[in-house]
């Protein structure tokens, strides 16, 4: 699918009227969902920022949470696996469910969570060690120890992210010389390592040429048939292409969640019709 837009522009907004047409949304939801939100709210100390949260994301497909920046998507993304909990003051309210068990639930392991809920930041963040003990470290943090296993999981690991073929002849050369491209899929290769279900990305390919851009787009799309990919993008078209779903926010709230190509081509509101647009953004 092509999608054209002009590049976002703010324009006077009216927050008493957004409000008003976000309050009349209800968010669609799917049947089998993998992570499953219901009324869920999140605060920084006493601001809320988001409200109501309420979506199935469903398993073995690509969700794109899109919405100008400040709206709460990388919240919302870091709540599912609970990165938050290392801000002071924040704390969430409500359900998210992983395969029917709520992730804010007593007695929840967060390191076990965060095994199963990978996650790849905006920028990327590799360990200043070889390309081997980056893909590694999560491995060896797990206790394994093998020599042969460990080389074998890199190796996969490295595949998955379409890696291995540049780097297969220098993997103990230090991360930081590969280029930014090869290491946000290195970063991607290491989240992979330990065998997540699910794959959580915040903006990707922000700060990657279109060529490295392209690469990340393509591997999302092959990695969908192994594992749920929820991603945060401010890039219509990159959504457009890469999801199956998509999430439109605005302060805090959904204003409206559907098939990727129902948000793009037939959206419901006119907000989200205003947005990808490229009206206000």
């Amino acid at each position: 699918m092509t999608v054209t837009f002009e590049e976002p522009r703010i324009e006077n907004i009216d927050n008493g009227a957004l409000g008003r047409e976000m309050a009349m949304t209800t968010p669609t939801t799917t049947a089998a969902a993998k992570i499953s939100v219901r009324d869920f709210d999140f605060y920084y100390g006493d601001a809320k920022v988001l409200h109501g949260i309420t979506l199935d994301i469903p398993s073995e497909k690509v969700t794109a949470l899109i919405g100008p920046s400040g709206c709460g998507k990388s919240t919302f993304l870091r709540s599912v696996n609970r990165m938050n909990d290392i801000i002071p003051d924040a704390h969430g309210e409500g359900t998210i469910e992983i395969d029917g068990r709520d992730v804010y639930g007593a007695g929840l392991d967060v390191v076990e969570l965060r095994r199963r809920v990978g996650m790849v930041f905006q920028k990327s963040n590799p360990f200043p060690k070889s390309i081997f003990d980056n893909v590694a470290y999560g491995l060896r943090i797990g206790g394994l120890r093998n020599k042969r296993e460990l080389s074998e999981v890199v190796e996969k690991s490295l595949q998955r992210a379409a890696l291995w073929d540049e780097v297969k002849d220098r993997l103990h050369s230090s991360a930081l010389s590969l280029s930014g491209g090869q290491q946000q899929r290195l970063c991607i290769a290491r989240a992979l390592a330990v065998d997540p279900q699910i794959l959580l990305m915040d903006e990707p390919a922000s700060a990657l040429d279109p060529i490295a851009t392209a690469k990340i787009e393509e591997l999302i799309y092959e990695l969908k048939d192994r594992y749920t990919i929820v991603i945060v993008t401010h890039n219509m078209q990159q959504a457009a292409r890469v999801s199956d779903r998509t999430a439109f926010f605005m302060l805090g709230k959904i204003v409206e969640y559907n098939e990727t190509k129902e948000i793009f081509m037939n959206p419901r509101e006119k907000m989200t019709e205003d947005y990808v647009t490229g009206r206000f953004g």
